[in-house]
Order: structure tokens, then sequence, then C-alpha cells
């Protein structure tokens, strides 16, 4: 062990990452750099954050103008940069997300939607899929099912998961079951559960801890008709597919669906502390006459709000959308190009510049292979690229894949050899 991760296994409270084997000491646009000096490609951009890659110059510009001008306030105080925020997302979103909160962290925008819909529907059930992940906080936690659930005791009462539809991984093989009959199976057991208090489904467009699993197209609105059959909310968490990573500025966008409660974080702040959660007038007006509170320290700070605004603005001028969209599709082109010289890829799938690629024991019987995949992973990092596999029970067979949406097309060429010589070499 080197001295450097050994001062952190006297020091640090693991907290279930995997620590890279090398301390780094910058980043510059696509990659991270050690202290040997190596650049690495980060792949993950961050924990799937820096959609503007590292240090950009105007987000650095930015964070020194409003550190010197003003950083945080009384959370009942307001500054230009949080009305400025909130304009303009309601400016890149559909009519019906007119409203929006700051706050910091993905999981505690979801917590606050989550309460949003409690205290607006005078219910407390909650939905999601069994794949999920939403975030490490109360409610946020009580809704993730992908991992950590066992040893902690009881969670919030009053929640349930669904199965995710799995075109690589169906629940039945041979069997020939569409998605909306699984989805009409999943409501009719959900409804036999519930007490008549089902407040909300929470939903990532697409699961990415789960494996990187794209909800069918038609989906998203099928689940909202099973929602407001119900009265419940529908809540998107676009933490890691918001602000042009599938193509589009919102995931959501494809299926022509407008959710109650839209969350946004991660990619919100690129790669800073800032997350959202947006909703209509009419569903705000409610809440506020109920009494709906959710005073936190950092609400409302100016300096990432300020940050935010910058990230919009350099998402609409550059079209980010489109410039992921073609980088995404000149990417997957190539990962398909390795399944075919590659026995142990099983499957190439997502959308944009989030995509995911699922190793196999062999594609017959599609029995993932995490020994394989934790050792293409190793390989890769020694190489110079970065790219997550989810160091949990389950998930390590799955390559989650999401460079910053400045990544270049050589970037993205140079990361295909890396990956192409890593699956040789780990086989």
């Amino acid at each position: 062990m080197s001295n450097f991760l050994a001062r952190a296994d006297a020091t640090l409270l693991r907290y279930g990452a995997h620590f890279f084997d090398q301390e780094i000491v910058a980043a510059r646009g696509t990659h991270v750099i050690s202290a040997s000096g190596q650049e690495i490609l980060d792949f993950t951009s961050g924990q799937m954050s820096a959609v503007l890659g590292h240090s950009h110059p105007e987000i650095s510009a930015v964070i020194h103008e409003w550190a010197d001008k003003l950083c945080h306030l009384h959370s009942g105080m307001l500054s230009a940069p949080v009305l400025e925020l909130a304009e303009g997302l309601a400016e890149v979103t559909p009519e019906g997300l007119d409203r929006t909160l700051l706050l910091t962290t993905g999981g505690e925008a979801n917590d606050a939607a989550i309460r949003l819909a409690k205290l607006v529907t005078g219910r407390h059930e909650v939905v999601s899929f069994a794949q999920s992940w939403h975030g490490m906080t109360g409610s946020a936690v009580a809704a993730t099912y992908a991992a950590g659930r066992k040893g902690y005791g009881p969670v919030m009462p009053g929640n349930f998961s669904i199965p995710v539809p799995n075109a690589f991984r169906p629940r039945f093989p041979g069997l020939a079951l569409d998605w909306q009959s699984e989805l009409d199976d999943a409501f009719a057991q959900i409804d036999a559960m519930s007490t008549g208090n089902l407040a909300a489904f929470i939903a990532e467009p697409i699961l990415s801890t789960g494996g990187i699993i794209d909800l069918p197209e038609g989906y998203l609105a099928a689940l909202k008709r099973k929602c407001t059959e119900r009265g419940m909310l529908l809540i998107l968490d676009e933490a890691q597919t918001g602000i042009g990573r599938t193509g589009l500025m919102f995931a959501f966008e494809r299926d022509g669906v407008v959710p109650d409660v839209l969350t946004l974080s991660k990619t919100l702040g690129a790669g800073l502390p800032l997350s959202a959660v947006m909703t209509s007038a009419a569903i705000e007006a409610e809440a506020h006459a109920r009494g709906f509170l959710f005073y936190t320290t950092h609400v409302a700070d100016p300096l990432p709000a300020a940050i935010g605004c910058k990230v919009l603005e350099i998402a609409r001028r550059d079209d980010l959308p489109a410039r992921a969209a073609r980088l995404g599709a000149h990417f997957r082109s190539g990962l398909e190009r390795l399944m075919e010289r590659h026995e142990k890829v099983g499957d190439v799938r997502g959308r944009g510049l989030l995509l995911g690629v699922e190793v196999v024991a062999d594609r017959a019987s599609k029995r993932p292979d995490e020994p394989y995949g934790n050792r293409v992973m190793e390989i890769c990092a020694r190489d110079g690229l970065s790219m997550n596999i989810a160091a949990l029970p389950g998930l390590s067979s799955v390559f989650r894949i999401a460079p910053p949406l400045t990544v270049t097309e050589a970037e993205l060429d140079q990361a295909l050899e890396i990956f192409d010589a890593a699956l040789a070499e780990a086989a």
C-alpha cells in the first residue's frame, strides 16, 4: 500500500468508495492529474457531474468573482444569482416547471421533492424502482433500492418498489412479456399493498447505478398516467441525465412528458454542490398554503447559484445537448465495434454521453462477470483511463461511461484504444 493510501486508511471513515490508488493533485479539461504526473482521462466526469470538464475557465472566473463578493447568506436573504438561475431554469424547461428551490446535493433535492409531494397530497407512500439510487438522506435513502438497505434498521414507512424493464436482462427470459404488461402488473401489486396513501413515484429516466438502464420510449408517459389515475405526483430525478448529457437538455423531453416535480443536481453545478427542485406554480401555491418547510443552512446560497447560471449559459450557447448527441453516437459506434471483437462484452446501451457497457462470462448465459469487470477497470486506470464500475455487489459488471460534454473526438478515440487493450489483457 502506498504511503498516501496508508494515511487514508489511518484517518478516513470508509464510506463505500473504492479509493483510486494514486493521489490526484490537479485536473484540467477531460483529465485528472496524479502526483506522479500521469494524465488520466476522466470518463466519469468526477462523480458523474463535471459536464464542462475540470477547471473550466469560465466556471473558475465565476468562483473567483463570487468568492470575493458573496458566498453565503442567511437563508431568508436573496441575491441576484438565485433569481437569475430560477428564471433560467424556467426558460429551459416546459411549462409546468415554474418554481425552483435551490439546495446543495441530489439526495437533499430528492428529500425536498418527496416532502413536497407528501404535504401536497396529504399522503405518505412513495414508489420507486427496485434498482434505484436517489441519495443517502432520509426520504431519498428510503426510496433507494440498488444498495445500502441492510443493517441500518427501519427506513421511512410506506416505501414500495417495482421492477425496472430491462431489455438485456428480462425478469422472465423466454416469456413474451412487454413493458406495458410489466407496468400494469407492478401497479396491481402496489395497489394491493397500498393503504390508500400513495403520494409519489420517483424515477430516474435512465437508471445509472442500477446499470445504465434506459426506460423504453413511452414508459414515462405510461408511468405518468398510472400516477395521475391514483392522485400521485411523478418526481423525475435528472441528477445525471440533466443539462444535455443524453442529447437533449433533459432526458424526459424524449417522451413528451412533464413531471410534477423535477430534481436536478450533479450536472447543474458542473462538479460543485448545487441542486434544484422544480415544480408548477399550482403545486408550489398549495404547498405554501399548507406550510411547506425545507429551511436549510445553504438553501439559496449565491456562489453556487452563480455557477449554475454560468453552466446554463454555456450549455445553451455551445449547444451541449447537440454535442452530446453527436459525440455520443461516435463513441457508441466505437463501443459496438469493441463488442464485435470481445466476446465478454455483452451489451452496449444508453443515450448521448451516458453509456453503459456490460461484461459477461459468455453471451449465451449473460452471466455477469464481476471479477473480469473489476480487472478491466484496474488495467484502464493503470493505462490512463478512469471509467466507473459500481463497487457494489451485483453491479460490478456494468461500466458507467460519462465523459465531460466538452470531450473531444480524439479523446474518445484514445479511450476506445485503452478500453480495447484492457478488455483483451483481462481476458
